[in-house]
């Protein structure tokens, strides 16, 4: 686990969402288990229920009574959706304020993302 102001309950939620979006975790396939997360993380065992709780409300794990949870049908594409829908918030209002902050122009802005995302392989 990273250490962050993001409460411990949502980076299990992220952790296991990441794997989701990767496809390490692929739909159909068993979910790690609240014990497992919670003793490969170190954490108490509430705690990775509170996350994995997050992803069944969200519709992404699916509870099997006695066998475990498991990634639903079209889990990665609303993963996918959600974090499209949180990306503005979460990275370009701080990115733009910060670019303000540094009198930086909105072109100065395009050209940097556009060399920076250029450099990860990200083309138009």
């Amino acid at each position: 686990m990273e250490e962050a102001t993001t409460p411990l309950f949502q980076q299990v939620a992220e952790l296991v969402a990441d794997a989701i979006v990767d496809g390490s975790l692929p739909e159909g396939e068993r979910a790690p288990s609240t014990n497992e997360l919670a003793a490969f993380h170190a954490i108490n065992p509430a705690t990775a229920r509170k996350g994995l709780s997050l992803l069944v409300d969200a519709g992404v794990l699916q509870k099997q009574r006695g066998i475990g949870m498991f990634v639903t049908e079209g889990a990665r594409e609303k993963v996918i959706a959600q974090r499209k829908e949180a990306f503005a918030g979460r990275y370009l209002v701080p990115l733009v304020d910060e670019a303000a902050k540094l009198d930086m122009t909105a072109s100065e802005l395009r050209e940097l993302l556009g060399s920076v995302a250029e450099s990860r392989g990200l083309y138009d």
